[in-house]
């Protein structure tokens, strides 16, 4: 009990990323008495790519960037790169909850360029007064999931949040997101986002709105402009009329200057362009964050996990606890026969333990009548051996004129005149060589015997031929000493 209630206290710090292209961004929050620190920031370019390098290498590499930060937290909340989203508006005729969800689920069929096994798809609902209901399917490739997933992992993290940069900086669950355009400028990307009747009515990545030139970077407002009037007319008209502001999302000089090009082009379609540079004071319920905090979809989606608001999309696989996965393959009627089986199964093996006891009880009750003849034939065994002839059965004497012999070559260059062998391992041989080469190839050869141990030239004399004498110690694991 104290181990559950443990895992469901609020966690008091979390790591929060954001992957936008190579660029990915981080804050570490801690909570403290209902306000927010920033404990560490940081921004880098990743030299891998996630998708497509070794998570194992990727993981090291996020590792690197962290404890150059100084950051030891492992648990993480994580903003989606916004490419990897896929989204199809679809409008929801008037059915029962179930039918509505089971509708969605051929819509997405339908519509998604993969499976729905391959996709992890979300849903926003919104409704309209006139026209009923509509939802934004927003699908992320399951493979880009478990790819981010394994690198985290590698780079000693644990995921608790897979969701976009977008809708944690403009939650379409709130009331004061209603009826709002955002622009969230990154790195390499501008994501326009729509907010109206409850959820989320458009999400879309603009292509060629940033031009990178060498480290400058150029936004192009007359693009950005066309694209929020096309994203605009798509919307029925009823959620168009209710669009009247526009927040703007960045930081940087170029976010600037974009915002002062844009609001001249947005209010002439009636729309209100604001640079979005602070939280609000009830952003995060129950949590404050630094009032000189830079608005990141870092911190945000860290912010949002410690004051625990839900995530409006999470594409976090769930974790299957072993007992739900058991619980889930078996029905009531599978379960009992499982259950009969193992009682069966049980049964056996109680049996079978109950004949093995009786078998040793039986050979035990054998033992102890023949344990006293037993004990007699050991006692005689042992006079036996000790009172055996004087000499043994190995042949060592053979066996050294065996290695010996094996130790000179067949061609007859080295002879041996005499073997002496003294106390049974000490042996002397003396003979000649037709020169000094052939007897030192033989000394080689001989030490190779694992038997032969101390191996000492004696005496050489002369040259062609060469009078030779060496002795060497006999016995096991001898080993050359010279």
């Amino acid at each position: 009990m104290i181990r559950f209630l443990q895992r469901q206290r609020a966690p008091s710090s979390v790591l929060g990323l954001a992957l936008d292209g190579s660029r990915l961004e981080g804050a570490w929050l801690r909570r403290s008495n209902g306000s927010l620190r920033l404990q560490k920031a940081f921004a880098v370019t990743l030299a891998l790519n996630p998708l497509t390098s070794d998570p194992e290498l990727v993981g090291r590499e996020i590792r690197n960037h962290l404890d150059h930060a100084g950051i030891r937290e492992r648990r993480s909340a994580v903003c989606l790169p916004p490419s990897w989203a896929l989204t199809l508006p679809v409008q929801v005729p008037d059915l029962p909850e179930a039918d509505a969800e089971s509708f969605l689920q051929i819509e997405a069929e339908k519509g998604f360029p993969y499976t729905p096994e391959a996709l992890s798809i979300v849903s926003s609902r919104f409704r309209s007064a006139s026209q009923g209901g509509y939802a934004t399917l927003v699908a992320v490739p399951r493979n880009h999931l478990a790819q981010l997933e394994r690198a985290l992992r590698a780079a000693q993290l644990r995921p608790v949040s897979f969701t976009l940069g977008t809708t944690v900086l403009q939650s379409p669950l709130k009331e004061s997101s209603q009826g709002v355009l955002a622009l969230v400028i990154g790195e390499s990307s501008v994501d326009l986002q729509v907010t109206c009747g409850g959820g989320l009515a458009a999400l879309r990545a603009l292509d060629g709105a940033i031009e990178t030139e060498g480290a400058q970077r150029r936004l192009h407002a007359d693009l950005i402009a066309r694209e929020v009037r096309i994203t605009l007319g798509q919307l029925p008209a009823e959620f168009r009329e209710t669009v009247r502001r526009v927040n703007v999302f960045g930081r940087g000089e170029s976010v600037q200057r974009l915002v002062s090009e844009l609001t001249p082009r947005l209010l002439a379609l009636g729309l209100h362009t604001e640079e979005v540079n602070s939280y609000r004071a009830d952003e995060f319920p129950g949590s404050q964050v630094p009032p000189d905090a830079q608005v990141t979809p870092a911190l945000s989606v860290a912010a949002k996990n410690l004051s625990g608001a839900r995530a409006c999309f999470e594409f976090l696989p769930p974790k299957v606890q072993p007992w739900q996965r058991l619980t889930a393959r078996f029905s009531s009627k599978k379960l009992m026969w499982a259950g009969a089986t193992a009682g069966s199964a049980a049964l056996l093996v109680l049996g079978a333990f109950l004949a093995q006891q009786w078998q040793l009880s039986r050979l035990q009750s054998k033992w102890t009548a023949m344990e006293p003849k037993v004990k007699e034939l050991e006692n005689l065994q042992h006079q036996i051996r000790k009172f055996r002839p004087w000499f043994d059965n190995s042949f060592r004497n053979l066996s050294i004129l065996r290695s010996l012999t094996e130790a000179f070559p067949e061609e007859g260059v080295i002879f041996a005149k005499t073997v002496e062998i003294r106390a049974q391992n000490v042996v002397t041989c003396s003979g000649s060589a037709r020169d000094t080469q052939a007897f030192l190839k033989t000394l080689d050869q001989l030490r190779t015997a694992k038997e032969v141990g101390g191996l000492t030239v004696e005496r050489i004399s002369g040259k062609a031929p060469l009078q030779f004498s060496f002795n060497f110690h006999w016995g096991e694991g001898g080993g050359d000493a010279n």
